[in-house]
């Protein structure tokens, strides 16, 4: 049985072309790229060529690219480094929608002492400017808003935010991780001090990601040691991820607008199909500009994980939310944040494509989906027509 794969948010597949650059590093040459002699100069010269795609793809000099075991540690390093530099300011903004990278770091340091401002969505998982410009303080050290949603595709207005924080001098830091590869951007235009993305989100290899650092901006190694990446970030360097990782980069620029629109055209055709066919079903941000990739579609009551179990029998690989928090029986935070009813927050499931999506992949889903929610909603004591009878009050 073939795989269907779409849980590209979770990761995505390695790009033959990554693989192919990646191999020849994995044996032939395994040299130190920190070694005086020619052997270990040589991977530095492709690890040098890596940091200059990177650069190219986001705009920016090859020097203010920091590689990075991936986005968590990008994500911990660029919060840590504001707060470190900058000993007396004591707030944060963040969101309530953020991965749990940033999540997690935010509650250890209110464990430590900050003060730190949540900022909300609405029904559509959209932030308030006039919210967030209330928030920013003169003691605020950082601000730490993702680009787009993970879950549920939604782009944050990430530019207008992070003039008004560089206006009122205060940081601003994006996970632009969901965000990288699908929506165009260069830093010349974006005034953020940090921004973060992943290997393994762009078809490239998993264990690697970047971090962008602006010049100027102050900076505190996350990791200490050797002199690696300039003294920011110690260790020998994952060469061979490094490698994949520029490759991928170049890859995601060059397929940038043909696989966005391919991607688009697919997503919409799969959401449209599903909210004709499926009743009480509903998009969750339908209304607002979204990662062309990314559905997240709630079914009332079902169970998000029965829904995911039928599909993985059909070879129909999706996720209920987030990679980082599956597993997990609490609903997804985003949605609760969102204030999707209760009827259908547990019935909510993400597909996200890619590139390699093809149409036959999205009819098969069409197929199965709909039989899938109705055979479930058959069994459910609450679905409509199911509904338990509960004694009359004496």
């Amino acid at each position: 049985m073939k795989t269907i794969y779409l849980d590209n948010n979770a990761t995505t597949r390695t790009a033959p072309e990554v693989i192919q650059e990646m191999q020849p590093f994995f044996g032939e040459y395994y040299g130190n790229p920190s070694s005086m002699h020619s052997f270990g100069g040589y991977v530095q010269q492709k690890i040098a060529l890596a940091r200059e795609r990177v650069g190219a793809g986001l705009g920016c000099l090859p020097e203010e690219v920091v590689f990075t075991s991936g986005g968590t540690e990008a994500d911990n390093a660029a919060i840590f480094s504001a707060v470190q530099a900058q000993p007396d300011k004591k707030h944060l903004v963040t969101t309530r929608v953020e991965h749990p990278a940033v999540l997690s770091t935010m509650k250890y340091l209110e464990g430590k002492g900050y003060r730190i401002t949540y900022l909300g969505v609405d029904q559509e998982g959209r932030l308030d400017m006039d919210e967030y410009i209330d928030s920013l303080q003169p003691e605020t050290a950082l601000v730490s808003v993702m680009y787009a949603n993970n879950e549920t595709g939604v782009i944050f207005p990430v530019p207008e935010m992070a003039a008004a924080a560089r206006d009122r001098g205060i940081l601003f830091h994006t996970d632009a991780v969901q965000a990288m590869g699908k929506i165009s951007m260069s830093l010349n235009d974006l005034p953020v001090d940090y921004l973060v993305l992943s290997g393994h989100k762009i078809h490239g290899p998993k264990g690697v990601g970047a971090l962008y650092v602006r010049k100027k901006s102050p900076f505190r190694p996350y990791i200490m040691g050797g002199h690696q990446e300039r003294g920011r970030r110690a260790g020998t360097e994952n060469t061979t991820g490094i490698i994949g990782l520029g490759k991928a980069m170049e890859l995601a620029m060059t397929h940038l607008e043909s696989g966005n629109k391919k991607m688009a055209d697919l997503r919409d055709r799969l959401e449209q199909e599903l909210l004709k066919s499926v009743p009480r079903s509903r998009v969750n941000g339908e209304n607002v500009n979204r990662l062309p990739n990314t559905l997240n579609i709630s079914f009332s009551y079902v169970e998000g994980e029965a829904i995911l179990l039928l599909l993985d029998q059909d070879g129909i690989c999706a996720s209920s939310g987030s990679a980082c928090t599956s597993g997990s029986l609490e609903p997804s935070h985003v949605l609760r944040a969102m204030g999707v009813p209760f009827t259908h927050v547990h019935g909510s499931i993400r597909f996200s494509l890619s590139r390699y999506t093809t149409d036959q992949e999205i009819d098969l889903v069409l197929d199965r989906l709909p039989r899938i929610i109705q055979r479930l909603r058959d069994m459910s004591p609450f679905s409509a027509g199911n509904e338990p009878v509960l004694p009359n009050k004496k």
